[in-house]
């Protein structure tokens, strides 16, 4: 209430009990000696100190004079929410906190936080967080489908383009993956995997798994591995270890894995087998997405792919096993469990994969990459579900639903 705060005018009630001394208008005080007050308490000494006594304790005579009219701004507090029915600032007897304070409640968080989100385990921008909508969705559509239309052109007008297409994939994918490994944020994470035998090779492989199946992919590999060995010889010891690590894992992950898709393509209906597994991708990403961004709270792998929720994988799930269902009992006259186990599985592996594909961008400490593809990033940003699913579509579909 105004007018009863330590500054006022008004006479404050005297205090009672046995340290007040007693006097005319309170003869039941008690007798005894008030304490000194803090101007008559001598400063201490401090030991070995030679300069003035330290200031008394009197700290109120110090205070400068202050005009509340001038100086503050009568009426309720914003930032304190319980001092605003009491009204101003002299009912409460605390000054107001200036802006500069870094502990006001006003002053907007810092937008660089850290914590377990955190995608290389430090400080990264609060807008990291955020989900997946936030992409370009109107090119990434656009990409979508016209890279959709070109792989069923491909897979249903001549079958043998769908291998070209698949080359040229791959070609991108390992030259995008070999430049990324050697652009990483860190220079002691940089790697020089040898160029020339890895896209070699990933156009050998894709050409002896058509002519040649399985086998002949599996030698193409080791031949692949052999080449990048021997082609890192040029460059002398240093790093030798490391590159034809990274040379290794290039040519495992994207032109091996990459060409079971040719051998989905090798039977007489081959093409509803690539399509069968691209269909589970694609039913995969979307119903993920779809759920995730309605209903999804709980983080999945937050220091890998901050946007995925545990919500959304379910909804992959749930979307491919009765996509799966529907499209493997039309499609190849197989029960309905049967598609439901393809679906569900590829759905899982798809989703693997783009966590896989996430964990070595953050350990090389980049957003994508490349930036050929508007709205999805590069073309490793696409292929990295795919490249997972169908090794896994292969061999379901060939015990499940085996070519005649």
């Amino acid at each position: 209430m105004a007018g009863s705060g330590p500054f006022s005018s008004y006479e404050q009630p005297r205090p009672r009990g046995r340290h007040r001394a007693a006097d005319a208008d309170d003869p039941d005080g008690s007798a005894s000696v008030p304490p000194a007050t803090p101007a008559d308490r001598p400063a201490p000494a401090a030991p070995g100190w030679d300069g003035p006594a330290e200031p008394g304790w009197d700290v109120t005579a110090a205070r400068p004079a202050v005009d509340p009219a001038t100086a503050y701004e009568a009426g309720p507090r914003p930032d304190r929410a319980a001092d605003a029915a009491d009204g101003d600032w002299a009912a409460t007897g605390q000054l107001p906190v200036t802006p500069a304070d870094p502990t006001h409640r006003d002053v907007p968080p810092d937008p660089v936080r850290s914590g377990p989100e955190a995608p290389f385990g430090g400080p990264v921008p609060a807008d990291e967080h955020k989900p997946r909508a936030g992409r370009n969705l109107p090119a990434a559509i656009g990409v979508g489908v016209g890279l959709g239309a070109i792989v069923l052109a491909s897979l249903y007008v001549q079958r043998a383009a769908f291998l070209l297409v698949v080359a040229a994939g791959v070609v991108l994918g390992t030259w995008e993956t070999v430049r990324a490994f050697g652009r990483a944020a860190e220079p002691a994470k940089r790697t020089r995997p040898p160029l020339v035998p890895l896209l070699a090779g990933a156009v050998a492989m894709q050409g002896l798994a058509w002519f040649g199946g399985l086998e002949a992919l599996t030698i193409g590999l080791v031949f692949t591995l052999v080449a990048v060995f021997i082609w890192r010889l040029a460059d002398g010891p240093p790093g030798y270890r490391r590159d034809v690590a990274a040379g290794a894992l290039i040519a495992a992950y994207v032109p091996f894995l990459a060409g079971f898709a040719v051998l989905l393509a090798r039977p007489e209906d081959g093409a509803a087998r690539v399509v069968a597994a691209l269909a589970m991708v694609v039913c995969s990403d979307t119903g993920g997405y779809a759920v995730g961004v309605l209903l999804g709270r709980h983080k999945m792998a937050p220091r890998i792919s901050p946007g995925k929720s545990w919500e959304g994988f379910a909804g992959s799930v749930l979307t491919c096993a009765i996509a799966g269902a529907i499209l493997v009992y039309f499609v190849f006259h197989q029960p309905l469990w049967a598609g439901a186990v393809f679906g569900v599985a590829v759905s899982l592996v798809s989703v693997l994969g783009d966590l896989t594909e996430s964990m070595i961008k953050r350990d090389l400490g980049i957003k994508d990459m490349g930036n050929l593809l508007p709205g999805h990033g590069g073309v490793m940003d696409r292929l990295d579900s795919i490249l997972f699913a169908v090794p896994v579509a292969f061999a379901l579909l060939s015990v499940l639903a085996p070519a005649g």
